[in-house]
C-alpha cells in the first residue's frame, strides 16, 4: 500500500551537515520525498507537534533540542512508507540500532539520535498536516 510518512532531520544531524546523506539512506529504502521545507521551530511548536510527551521527564529537554537549531521536514511516500522508514532509521537509541541505519550512523544518544519519524500511518497524517497543506505536496 502505497503511504506517506513525516521525516524530521534533527538540529545535531542539521548541524553536522549530514542531510544529503540521510536523505540519501532514505532514497536508497525506495521512499520518494515528496514535500520538504527547512526551518527553525519554536518553544510553542516543538511544545505542541510534541504534546504526547508533555507529561514525560525528558518533555522540557526535548523541546530545548528540538528549538536548538535548523531542522529539515520532509513527507516521504512509497510502499509501506511508515514501516520502511522505521526500519531505516534503527531503534530509538542509536547504541542498539542495528547497523546501517540512519541512527546508528548519525545518532548520538536516544535525545540526539538524528531524526523523527511517525509511528503510525495515523500519526503520519496528523504531523504531515501540522507542517504541509495538503495541496502543496507533490
Amino acid at each position: 500500500m502505497i503511504e506517506q510518512t513525516l521525516c524530521i532531520i534533527k538540529p545535531d544531524a542539521v548541524e553536522k551537515k549530514q542531510i544529503g546523506n540521510i536523505l540519501n539512506l532514505i532514497e536508497s529504502a525506495d521512499l520518494n520525498l515528496v514535500g520538504a521545507n527547512m526551518l527553525r521551530l519554536n518553544n510553542y511548536e516543538a511544545e505542541r507537534f510534541y504534546s504526547i510527551h508533555k507529561d514525560k521527564s525528558f518533555f522540557k529537554d526535548l523541546v530545548k533540542f528540538m528549538t536548538s537549531g535548523p531542522v529539515f521536514i520532509g513527507v516521504l511516500r512509497g510502499e509501506n512508507a511508515v514501516k520502511v522508514y522505521r526500519e531505516t532509521m534503527g531503534a530509538t537509541d542509536p547504541s542498539k540500532a542495528d547497523r546501517g541505519t540512519i541512527r546508528k550512523l548519525f545518532g548520538e544518544s536516544i535525545q540526539r539520535n538524528a531524526v523523527h519519524g511517525s509511528d503510525s500511518l495515523e500519526n503520519a497524517e496528523k504531523e504531515i498536516a501540522f507542517f504541509f497543506y495538503k495541496d502543496c505536496l507533490i
